[in-house]
């Protein structure tokens, strides 16, 4: 079975899948509306679920809250048999939808995420008063529990990314960190976790970060050179600022400054001219424009490269109608089709370890523009 054929077969699964999820939730609407878990003996439908299903608390919320939801807007059944609704997007929805504003509301809620949901919450029903003290937490690191002591794996896990977070003053948030802090252990958090924004307004976000004793060092150092130019500024302005000379660096880099100085005389052959990056940058918006099979593009905007269509090892020129934006991936991914995986592996190391990884994937971590040029000439 082919890529194409495997992605049919998904897409069916998945219809299947929200189709079913849908059914169960009607059903389990009617269910409550009967109150046939009380006959079962159980206190509420939650704890039905949770028990004679055996759901998780989380799965048994969230399908409670949406088989309750149902009850009152049975419009929501169809995106969820769509698959334009999620379970815990129904979770958000449901602070803040009404019969006056359903039809105004659910449409808001249709193909979103978690939290770009928390963040249409705190849009139509923003958080009084929002908080922007800053509070810094320190963990007392201490040694792991016993075996026998019950502690939550969440609230280890809550506290272990405790140190040094922006909190609001007297949130839940803050009270759990003062309680846990003292009796987690260090947990180690992946470097590629984003930080966690919460929306409390229509503007606003509270941020959770874990930084070092280094950064919070760097940033009381940058409010003191600052304090001419930003006088008396938060850590949101001081980290704001910084944000921006870097965003500018990366501009500048890439061509994209409103006044180009003129160019000198490229000193490489394989050289792009500014104003062809520039060009480039704009026509393909800043993302991946690999094609798709359904007609869309990748659209990454992750480590994104220069790729030449027709490779300069083929004569290929370095002009705006044969430049064009890929990530890594799917720039190794081009030169592989056309210089072949053995060739391709003699000049891309870091490729050979997952070489049969990168050729289902889409490449490894390595790029076509990191090869050398003269290993584009094809084997002689």
């Amino acid at each position: 079975m082919n890529a194409r054929d495997s992605s049919i077969r998904l897409s069916e699964l998945l219809r299947r899948e929200h189709h079913a999820m849908a059914a169960f939730l009607v059903a389990l609407a009617g269910f409550d509306a009967k109150r046939l878990w009380l006959e079962l003996g159980y206190p509420s439908l939650f704890t039905y679920l949770n028990r004679e299903l055996g759901l998780s608390k989380s799965a048994a919320f969230y399908r409670k809250t949406a088989a309750e939801l149902i009850q009152r807007f049975p419009e929501l059944v169809e995106p969820l048999e769509d698959g334009k609704l999620c379970l815990s997007t129904v979770g958000e929805l449901a602070q803040v939808l009404t019969p006056e504003n359903r039809d105004g509301v659910i449409p808001r809620f249709l193909h979103l995420s978690k939290q770009e949901a928390r963040a249409v919450v705190a849009e139509l029903k923003p958080v009084e008063r929002p908080p922007r003290r800053e509070v810094v937490t320190t963990v007392r690191i201490a040694a792991p529990p016993p075996a026998h002591d019950p502690e939550p794996a969440a609230a280890l896990e809550l506290g272990a990314r405790a140190t040094a977070r922006v909190i609001a003053p007297g949130s839940p948030a803050e009270l759990v960190d003062a309680k846990v802090a003292a009796r987690t252990v260090n947990a180690p958090v992946s470097r590629r976790e984003p930080p966690t924004f919460e929306p409390l307004t229509a503007d606003l976000r509270r941020m959770h970060l874990t930084v070092t004793k280094r950064f919070e060092a760097k940033v009381a150092e940058a409010q003191n050179a600052l304090s001419h130019s930003h006088p008396g500024a938060s850590t949101e302005v001081i980290l704001e600022a910084a944000l921006d000379l870097l965003l500018d660096r990366a501009k500048k880099r890439k061509g994209l400054v409103e006044k180009p100085r003129r160019e000198k005389r490229p000193s490489r052959p394989d050289h792009i001219p500014a104003e062809v990056k520039r060009a480039v940058w704009v026509r393909d918006g800043g993302c991946c424009r690999w094609a798709l099979e359904n007609g869309g593009v990748c659209g990454s905007r992750h480590r994104l490269q220069y790729d030449h269509i027709q490779p300069k090892a083929l004569g290929g020129k370095s002009t705006t109608e044969n430049v064009r934006l890929l990530c890594a991936r799917h720039n190794l991914l081009a030169a592989r089709k056309i210089f072949g995986d053995a060739w391709m592996d003699r000049y891309a190391p870091a490729s050979k370890a997952t070489a049969a990884t990168g050729r289902r994937d889409g490449g490894s971590a390595g790029a076509r523009s990191e090869v050398p040029a003269a290993a584009l000439t094809g084997p002689t």
